[in-house]
């Protein structure tokens, strides 16, 4: 039980309205979208404004020891933001504003609280462009997408989320406030610690500011292509195909038959007599590459193979990947994968995959960033079918396990959280993990920054 003077301290660190103990308001923040993670119960829920109050807050539970769990939007899908028993949790999705984007030195400072999309269309309006775009962009911020390492569909050719982090302000485990990164384009003064806390699920500090780079937006609009195959192996051999050339799409977006049907029947788009499994790509190079990805579909077997006639059916191909998973919650609790592989053995995990669809005798729908490798194999449960699940877990280890002896990594973009913590272990072993824990104690020396996520 807190003691009333914690709960003092914690009331003077912000303005009056700002904490919530609610045991209603509390359970609806206390978990992100990882149905199968589990969640304990905060003893506080606060809404800071500024910097100046999370410096408060935290400076407040280290001196308590009390845990503190900071979350955005709650997109993510690893349990990384999930709640643990006694903590405070820290929404930031309240810091929400665009301090400036700079069109001369193409960079964006934001607050933490900004959802990725705003970023963008703020970015668009001045003719520049933030590439990373995970499929939760339009709900996601950029401080959760920082501390996931968030990617994405451009992925493939722009980079992930630590691609574009410049800089960033952070609250440390002693309740300081201090600037890691730079402005600059270039900077190799010190080690990179910007570098550091992308990735770090909040286990390391609290981030209250970033500064990203931005681009220019590319020129005239990108050609899609599409092929259709007759199995996720051939699909996947037309990525193995697509990297042996040395291609690179702006996108390359697998997406099988059960997610298309699932889309279908909730907006209707009548894609899924397309094909068993889509093939996407997207180039903005010109129409010669766009030939020769098509090429390279056919080659590998694509039952058919086209470009699209014009923006809008492409997007509307694209949007169908985006709506894939919303469309298969639906159908009941899914499990989440996010496993990454050499691009040349995506047909090899592709094959491991449906053998333990098999295998475990539960259903498996697939898609992927399959450019860089990055699959998601959805398992999806009938609800409340307790068995079903206990299958569906086994499944997921294993393929986890795959990944790692194929020389994989067990998340490519999602972040470890609680679901991967085995997987992560079996990847980096224990004289990474013990580095790891260093890092922690040096930063967090209280221990209070996410306790029990990713180590």
């Amino acid at each position: 039980m807190l003691g009333v003077s914690f709960l003092e301290a914690l009331a003077a660190a912000v303005p009056p309205g700002r904490i919530f103990r609610d045991a209603d308001i509390m359970a609806a923040h206390a978990r992100d979208q990882a149905a199968w993670a589990p969640a304990g119960r905060p003893v506080a829920l606060v809404r800071p404004q500024n910097p100046e109050q999370v410096r408060a807050v935290v400076a407040a539970c280290a001196e308590h020891r009390v845990p503190v769990v900071t979350r955005g939007a709650g997109t993510g899908l690893s349990g990384g933001a999930n709640a643990v028993d006694g903590c405070v949790l820290l929404a930031l999705d309240g810091m929400d504003r665009i301090l400036e984007v700079d069109e001369a030195e193409q960079l964006a400072v934001v607050q933490p609280g900004v959802v990725n999309d705003h970023l963008r269309a703020a970015a668009a309006e001045r003719g520049l462009w933030y590439p990373p775009d995970p499929a939760s962009s339009p709900w996601s911020t950029i401080g959760g997408n920082a501390a996931t390492n968030a990617g994405g569909v451009c992925c493939v050719k722009y980079g992930v989320t630590r691609d574009y982090v410049l800089g960033m302000q952070v609250v440390t485990g002693m309740g300081e406030l201090v600037r890691v990164g730079r402005r600059t384009r270039k900077g190799v003064a010190g080690y990179d610690l910007a570098g550091l806390f992308v990735g770090s699920e909040g286990t390391l500090g609290v981030i209250t500011e970033v500064t990203v780079r931005l681009l220019r937006l590319p020129e005239g609009p990108p050609k899609t292509v599409v092929g259709a195959f007759g199995s996720l192996v051939a699909a996947g051999r037309a990525v193995a195909a697509t990297a042996a050339a040395g291609i690179t799409p702006s996108a390359l977006e697998l997406v099988d038959r059960y997610c298309l049907r699932a889309v279908d029947d909730w907006k209707n788009m009548g894609l899924a007599d397309l094909g068993n499994v889509l093939l996407l790509g997207r180039v903005d190079t010109g129409d010669e590459e766009a030939a020769a990805l098509r090429a390279c579909f056919d080659e590998a077997g694509a039952t058919w193979s086209t470009r699209s006639t014009d923006a809008e059916e492409a997007e509307a191909l694209f949007s169908a990947r985006r709506l894939a998973y919303p469309a298969l919650e639906r159908l009941g609790p899914v499990l989440t994968e996010d496993v990454c592989v050499p691009r040349g053995l995506v047909p090899e995990m592709l094959a491991r995959i449906e053998a333990h669809a098999k295998a475990h005798a539960v259903h498996i729908a697939n898609i992927a960033h399959a450019g860089d490798g990055n699959l998601h194999p959805l398992i999806v449960v009938p609800e409340g079918d307790d068995e079903a699940r206990g299958r569906a877990q086994a499944a997921f280890e294993a393929i986890l396990d795959d990944a790692v002896a194929l020389g994989g990594t067990v998340t490519g973009e999602h972040g470890v959280g609680l679901l991967k913590k085995r997987g992560m272990r079996a990847e980096l072993g224990e004289d990474v993990l013990t580095l790891h824990r260093a890092i922690k104690a040096a930063l967090d020396p209280a221990g209070i920054f996410n306790p029990g996520k990713i180590i």
